[in-house]
């Protein structure tokens, strides 16, 4: 059975080692090989080295694995995992190729290069060993023009997007002789174990993604200058109104770098004499003068912005590619972005701008409506189906919806009539789909369809195996067990339920509070195995509604908000003592009471993109619903309980991490900071999280599941705290923390070291969580604490005062 156990890089840039990162992160040996350097730095001559010198023919590969452990953000998951990268050059190690189960070349892009490191490979490989391109457009067909039949069959591309921990899409290209078997595994392997939405697409000049994606960014720069538009006033107009990223057009460019979509869009252009929108592809005037002047965007601190310091502020410029020089930035308002922003749904955001008289509206409907044209006359050259095109735009521009999602959300059948008074060409495929219906995707009942080009007729849109949608299984009524505003609780089958949160970025208010508790009691009084906490949202949940909490502090209402506290307390205590399996799966932002959740759960089944943290001390409080309790007895889990053990450095840990509110940035690291036991699992596609946490409950079942039970946590008592109260002084009296913050940090002393005790008792988890709440309401009195949730809830970051 084949599997990849071994892998090895050609290439130590940007890609390489970011895919060498991610094949580590992966639990993969990788080796990561670059080419020798062909001088010596003024360094090494000082140092009396020869390019003969080990460390200097490393010295390209070492910087590009250094660069990669310091980037931000963090392109690997946990550093350690770059123990499992092993590095070398392309002269004295190629032998190492014969090692690796696939090896995947990220050399320089040009044709020449590629071939000439494809021909080194094929003589060192193993032979059935897999063999990939990384290239983000040259033709496979190309590359592999002298390899041997031998290779051809185990060759194809696999184009990752950087950067390449983040960027879900995966377009995978076979070539004309391609094994099947090859090209079905590779297609399972990156979707489940590196965590890839994987897109199927044909050996055309720049793939799917990049050849949309890049068309509609060269007609943007068209019209923009033909309407006489402003950088910043295209930005304003092409983001989230229109279902784009918030860094939009330039920004975004700016991050990727001018440089690189330049060459992309070079390729197309050269590559492809007989498209008839071939001319859109010529890159403006203004672009090629700001490729001879170095105006890259960040790498070279100029782009299309430009940071700058103005009378001691910060400012951002922008290009004025008129003048071909900065000025400051113009503030545009428009009434369909208004009328856009009220909407609630993406598809109707769109609908709001592009069908609206005003300028925002009018560039707008002349970009979207040319990129559906040529996106749909594109088919079956790139993909031989809609979704792929769907999924590649979603999953590698971060739009939120693709494009045939987009044509749907604007209504075709009304957006192809204005095209055709507009003297537009309409695509047979688009006739033929108005021929049979109204949109390109269809639903009936829990099932979804897509409109194929081939039957003219629709098909039933596949669904990996082993994934579970929640929104699908809620279209049967029948599976929707109990709900109410803040969560649903869904049968997910096999005896599994899932309570599933759907709040504002799944918050926790007295809804949810209500539905925790009413899950478990559906759980133990039906027929169910066990129980799985997770969402679908943007988030998995970022913590207790501050506004509920303001608005309780403010009217007076302490007793309610006692007992709401005292509430989410004892649904925490009940999911952790429990008598059937209960698993949570949490995903991205997991903070505050999320976390809490997550650490009372006996199991917790985790997506590799785990931002975990207890933050409550960026709005003046400490964590409230268990969270500093459990984080202090999963310090004590694996200590002897009889033995004579110094504490004071668990407490230590524990209290940093809530007084500093750090917050894990993957699921490896919540594993070290003891969010996650070592117990727990990590899923690295988020879309099989909900699916591989009902496959947890069922195991965990099968073995006979025993709930924990109840054990009392040794504290160190009035010694702990007076040790930590010597460090709050130290810290108030060098300035390093405002007095208020002083007072929280001693608060939280107080609850960690069990109170007015002595060191070494031990004392229960309730004794504790009173502690909590305690000193959670007293915090909530102070005018610091009520100003700190005020400026939170303004403005989306914590107020130090």
């Amino acid at each position: 059975m084949r599997t990849i156990k071994t892998a090895a890089v050609l290439g130590a840039g940007t890609m390489g080692a970011g895919i060498a990162a991610l094949l580590a992160g992966a639990g993969i040996k990788t080796h990561l090989l670059d080419i020798v350097p062909k001088e010596l730095t003024p360094e090494e001559k000082a140092k009396g080295l020869t390019l003969q010198d080990p460390v200097v023919r490393n010295r390209i590969v070492n910087a590009g694995l250094q660069r990669a452990l310091k980037a931000s953000p963090a392109l690997f998951y946990d550093p350690n995992d770059a123990q499992l990268i092993t590095v070398g050059n392309t002269e004295d190690n190629l032998d190492r190729l014969s090692e690796a189960d696939w090896i995947v070349e990220a050399v320089f892009e040009r044709l020449d290069v590629k071939q000439e490191t494809f021909a080194k490979i094929e003589k060192f490989r193993k032979k059935d060993s897999i063999v990939s391109s990384n290239t983000s457009g040259i033709a496979l067909k190309a590359i592999l023009a002298k390899a041997s039949p031998e290779l051809k069959k185990h060759a194809l591309i696999t184009h990752f997007f950087n950067p390449v921990r983040y960027m879900k899409l995966l377009e995978i290209i076979p070539g004309e002789e391609t094994d099947p078997a090859i090209l079905k595994f590779m297609m399972d392997f990156a979707e489940r174990r590196l965590g890839k939405g994987v897109v199927l697409a044909k050996d055309t000049p720049n793939f799917i993604c990049n050849r949309i994606g890049i068309f509609g960014i060269s007609y943007l720069f068209k019209a923009m200058q033909e309407g006489d538009y402003k950088v910043e006033e295209i930005d304003a107009i092409f983001g989230p109104a229109l279902g784009r990223p918030k860094s939009a057009v330039f920004r975004t460019v700016d991050l990727v770098g001018l440089d690189v979509m330049a060459d992309v869009i070079k390729n197309i252009y050269t590559s492809l004499p007989n498209d008839p929108m071939r001319e859109i592809y010529r890159l403006p005037g203004f672009i090629e003068k700001m490729l001879s002047s170095g105006l890259l965007g960040r790498k070279t601190g100029k782009g299309f912005y430009q940071e700058k310091t103005v009378n001691g502020k910060r400012e951002f410029w922008v290009f004025d590619y008129k003048t071909l020089d900065y000025r400051r930035q113009e503030k545009f308002e428009y009434s369909s972005l208004i009328k856009a922003g009220q909407q609630s749904s993406v598809g109707e955001k769109i609908k709001a701008v592009v069908y609206s008289d005003d300028r925002a509206g009018h560039i707008a409907w002349e970009v979207l409506s040319e990129t559906l044209l040529y996106t749909a006359r594109l088919i079956p050259e790139i993909s031989d189906n809609i979704y792929a095109i769907d999924n590649a735009m979603k999953w590698g521009f971060n739009w939120d919806l693709g494009p045939f999602e987009t044509w749907d959300a604007i209504g075709v059948r009304e957006s192809v009539e204005r095209m055709k008074r507009e003297g537009k060409k309409i695509p047979k495929l688009v006739d033929d789909l108005l021929a049979r219906g109204e949109s390109f995707y269809q639903k009936r009942e829990s099932k979804k369809f897509y409109f194929d080009l081939f039957a003219r007729d629709y098909r039933e849109l596949p669904q990996p195996m082993g994934v579970l949608v929640l929104s699908d299984l809620k279209e049967d009524k029948k599976r929707v067990i109990a709900e109410n505003a803040g969560a649903s609780l869904v049968d997910l089958g096999d005896g599994v339920a899932c309570l599933e949160f759907h709040t504002y970025m799944n918050t926790v208010d007295a809804d949810v509070i209500t539905m925790l508790s009413t899950a478990l009691e559906e759980v133990r009084t039906r027929d169910f195995v066990g129980l799985v906490i997770g969402n679908e949202g943007q988030n998995f949940c970022v913590g207790a509604n501050i506004g509920l909490v303001l608005g309780a502090v403010q009217s007076g209402a302490w007793e309610q908000l006692d007992q709401m506290v005292k509430a989410f307390q004892d649904a925490n205590m009940a999911i952790k003592y429990f008598e059937k399996p209960v698993v949570v799966a949490p995903f991205n932002m997991t903070l505050g009471g999320g976390a809490e959740i997550v650490l009372h759960s006996p199991r917790v089944r985790a997506h590799g993109e785990l931002y975990i943290g207890q933050v409550e001390f960026g709005v003046g409080v400490i964590p409230a619903a268990g969270g500093c309790k459990e984080l202090w007895a999963r310090q004590l889990e694996n200590l002897p309980e009889d033995a004579n053990i110094d504490l004071f450095p668990f407490l230590q840990r524990v209290f940093e991490l809530i007084g500093l509110a750090k917050v894990a940035t993957s699921a490896k690291e919540a594993r070290r900071f003891g969010f996650l036991r070592r117990e727990d699992r990590i899923t690295m596609n988020r879309d099989r999280l909900i699916a591989d946490a009902k496959r947890d409950v069922l195991a965990m079942a099968m073995m006979g599941y025993e709930p924990p039970r109840p054990r009392r946590l040794k504290v160190t008592g009035r010694t702990g705290y007076a040790a930590l109260q010597v460090a709050i002084k130290n810290f108030q009296w060098g300035k390093r923390i405002t007095d208020h913050e002083a007072l929280m940090a001693q608060k939280l002393a107080r609850v960690l070291t069990g109170g007015d005790v002595e060191i070494g008792t031990e004392v229960s988890e309730q004794h504790l969580l009173d502690l909590e709440r305690e000193a959670f309401l007293s915090l909530c009195g102070t005018q610091k604490t009520q100003e700190r949730i005020q400026h939170m809830l303004a403005t989306g970051r914590p107020l130090r005062n």
